[in-house]
């Protein structure tokens, strides 16, 4: 495990710590500001249905690297066909999940309707897909020389003015002119106004967009091998990438929304032009309205399958309340999978009816996790509605295309071939992933075993669960895994752990400390995507924004639905050294 003294810091957006006068003022408004946007949660504490919380948040936005950003909201459109083209491949799911399904009984579950839905063949071949692909920068990297730390939380120490005006000039020199969210955004528009024409043309400006975007995501930024410079990290790794229940499309851009705030408040209106624009709300709910025309019937409607109590309840509202406002003649229905199973029936062409409401489209909010199936009735509600007409976001193959087990498959030597064909593409998508390695009782699964034993602290123990605090981390890994016979070793994976580098900054939080203290922090950065299409073609195919959590750095898990992370957006830096006046 890295000692706190060497691990490296990324330089705060403005000068920390606030006079205390000015931090207990700022303060005091960011939470009403948050509460009255809508970044807010009901509380697990003392629930109430009449009352909100603001959720936690970070009251200035955290350093992130340009380059790195952009390279992700880059390679999003490329990750997003991977994940429609795993979903697909009947037979690479099956041999992935053969040893899990027979000790995971969710996963087993999940798969038995999937082999179900083959069986019959799919009844809706359209899927829709909204992934999120969690990052984190990677600091761990052999030959970094990490810069030098601060010796106090929030505060720098004296820097080398002629290095600050060198690193200036190198940044100035290489930063992007253009807004890369902006330019994939219309990439996708001009993919969509272009369907009507021949194949040949569609075929050539298929190719240009993933240049474009293979480009971007590949591109060094000219100054990073300057020896003069410290760097805080190499690169970015990939978490996990989520294909169920992708949250903050709303709770993301709102905590832009807080701190644009209050950096205008702090006097810092000048740094909000490195806050970059956040589209995602917007994105994920348009690929919803996109499938709805899909599915040609005007008188359908979009349905959220939810948790019978929604604590992240804003998150979701605003999802439907922007179709509503947005696409007034498209109707959006909340139900849990108890009232599907009650309410639910198929029509003659197998189209999903709730009382005399045909639906079009389903958004899973909820069924990603054991405790949403209270009985066999909510199992069979899912099979109802995988079997049915309507567009699933996710479909039951999406869905497993998104567990750890097939994660950890994708990043074996040579794998992704089998999904990619462009050789570029595979070498860009092949150095985001960690090391992920299977337990499986074989000699492979064996060996990783034995070096989890040996050097637990190198490694995370992960589940086929989504929705946060499921993980083992470092020296609780040996007596997790001398618990599980051989065979349930097979239900888990192993990951490298991703060393982060550091922000400092105030975390404000629901009954916190007045005023906050200034803390260690890393960030896990989200990007949105969609995509809709079916076996053969991809009819839609974006970007869609992004979201940053971010955690105590001596938390292992950061969500902040799940009560241990808080809202943030990046503030794009082009160098460690740059000033922050």
């Amino acid at each position: 495990r890295r000692t706190m003294d060497s691990t490296p810091v990324l330089r705060n957006c403005i000068h920390l710590p606030l006079a205390q006068d000015e931090l207990v003022e700022v303060t005091a408004k960011a939470k009403d500001y948050a509460i009255m946007h809508g970044a807010a949660m009901r509380s697990k504490t003392a629930f109430s249905p009449d009352s909100l919380n603001f959720a936690p948040f970070v009251l200035v936005p955290s350093a992130f690297p340009r380059k790195e950003f952009e390279k992700a909201v880059a390679l999003q459109p490329i990750i997003n066909r991977l994940m429609h083209n795993v979903a697909h491949d009947e037979e690479f799911i099956t041999t992935t999940l053969a040893e899990t399904i027979k000790v995971d009984e969710f996963t087993a579950n999940l798969f038995n309707i999937y082999r179900k839905v083959l069986a019959h063949g799919f009844t809706q071949k359209i899927s829709l897909g909204m992934l999120r692909s969690d990052l984190m920068l990677e600091s761990g990297c052999p030959g970094l020389s990490p810069r030098a730390l601060r010796t106090r939380a929030g505060q720098d120490e004296e820097r080398d003015r002629n290095l600050e005006a060198a690193a200036a000039a190198v940044a100035a020199d290489g930063r992007r002119k253009q807004n890369t969210e902006k330019e994939t955004e219309t990439v996708a528009k001009a993919k969509a106004e272009t369907e009507t024409e021949t194949e040949k043309v569609k075929d050539q400006r298929s190719r240009d967009g993933r240049q474009m975007q293979l480009s971007q995501a590949t591109t060094e930024q000219k100054g990073e091998t300057n020896p003069r410079f410290h760097s805080a990290y190499c690169c970015w790794k990939q978490v996990e990438i989520n294909t169920i229940a992708s949250g903050f499309g709303h709770l993301g851009p709102a905590s832009k929304t807080i701190q644009r705030f209050v950096l205008s408040e702090l006097g810092h209106a000048d740094k909000l032009k490195n806050m970059p624009q956040n589209n995602a709300l917007a994105g994920l709910c348009d690929g919803m309205v996109k499938a709805w025309d899909i599915y040609a019937r005007p008188n359908a409607v979009i349905l959220f399958i939810i948790e019978d109590v929604s604590y992240n309840i804003c998150d979701q509202r605003f999802h439907e309340f922007y179709i509503r406002e947005t696409y007034p003649h498209i109707k959006v229905l909340r139900r849990t999978l108890t009232d599907v199973h009650r309410e639910g029936k198929l029509g003659q062409n197998k189209e999903l009816l709730l009382g005399q409401l045909e639906v079009a489209v389903i958004y899973f909010r909820a069924g990603y996790e054991p405790g949403h199936y209270h009985s066999q009735a909510e199992w069979d509600a899912r099979y109802l509605m995988e079997t049915s007409l309507a567009i699933k976001c996710p479909s039951i193959h999406y869905h497993l295309a998104g567990t750890k087990k097939v994660q950890q498959a994708l990043a074996q030597p040579s794998v992704l071939e089998r999904f990619i064909s462009d050789p570029e593409e595979i070498k860009a998508v092949g150095k985001i992933f960690t090391g992920l390695y299977s337990l499986d009782d074989n000699e492979v699964g064996n060996a990783s075993y034995e070096m989890a034993l040996r050097t637990p602290e190198k490694f995370v123990l992960k589940p086929q669960r989504e929705g946060g605090g499921n993980n083992v981390y470092g020296l609780d890994i040996p007596d997790a895994l001398k618990r599980m016979s051989r065979v349930e070793r097979s239900a888990w994976i192993l990951m490298d752990l991703i060393h982060p580098p550091l922000t400092k900054g105030y975390m404000v939080r629901p009954g916190g400390e007045v005023p906050p203290q200034i803390v260690d922090m890393v960030s896990e950065l989200g990007i949105f995507g969609v995509v809709i299409g079916d076996a053969e073609h991809i009819v839609h195919n974006y970007q869609a924004g992004h979201m940053l959590r971010t955690k105590l750095s001596t938390a292992n898990e950061g969500g902040v639905a799940a009560g241990l992370g808080a809202l943030d957006s990046p503030y794009l830096i082009d160098s460690d050294e740059e000033d922050i006046d």
